[in-house]
């Protein structure tokens, strides 16, 4: 199994959005999904519960049971605000690979700071045993904030993947149950396109000798 852990301690920094379109992703591939949801609010499992029946099926799991099954192909874990000390570090040794979102706002840069300095400690992401990188979120690049955002993400020395910009197709998707790859390719062109990079880092990251 290949698993992929979204982290972040700001809330609101992307976590869901990463976790519930690489579920889709992956299911759209064919591949046999499960979605962990350690967050209190529970929006991706959520989410899958407002999924299309027709839609390819991610399957839901609490992180208080124990069971996961040996079948699925993928675990995609979106964690919870917060995540620090030995919970973080259990996780991040459960990883392949660790991305953190990172929103444009002084607030979000400040509370990502200190925790990808945690991350750089792990023995396991020393070891290069889980990796890790960065996707900017909600990104205008027009603005001082997303240059601010850019030079912050680039100096952490951590690989950064891509910046995905503010849509409205992204609160579209969620609100639906979908992820962008279930969508009409026509209406998220350069959505896909953002997230090519994304995909392919992941793919390569996550393929380790079971």
């Amino acid at each position: 199994m290949k698993k992929i852990l979204i982290a972040n301690p700001k809330g609101g920094s992307g976590k869901t959005t990463l976790a519930t379109n690489l579920a889709g992703y992956f299911a759209m591939l064919g591949g046999r999904v499960i979605l962990s949801d350690m967050d209190r609010q529970q929006s991706s499992t959520q989410w899958i519960q407002r999924r299309p029946p027709e839609m390819p099926l991610i399957h839901p799991h609490n992180p208080r049971s124990k069971t996961l099954g040996l079948d699925y192909e993928w675990l995609i874990t979106d964690s919870p605000a917060g995540l620090r000390e030995e919970k973080l570090s259990d996780a991040v040794k459960l990883a392949d690979c660790v991305i953190v979102p990172i929103q444009p706002s002084a607030f979000d840069i400040g509370a990502t700071r200190d925790f990808l300095d945690i991350l750089a400690a792990e023995k396991a992401i020393r070891k290069q045993k889980t990796f890790v990188a960065l996707v900017g979120m909600r990104v205008n690049s027009r603005t001082h904030s997303a240059a601010a955002q850019a030079e912050f993400m680039v100096q952490t020395g951590f690989p950064v993947l891509t910046y995905l910009r503010n849509a409205q197709v992204y609160a579209t998707a969620a609100e639906q149950g979908v992820s962008l790859f279930d969508m009409r390719p026509s209406l998220v062109v350069q959505d896909l396109q953002q997230w090519a990079p994304l995909l392919d880092w992941v793919i390569e990251a996550t393929d380790v000798e079971e």
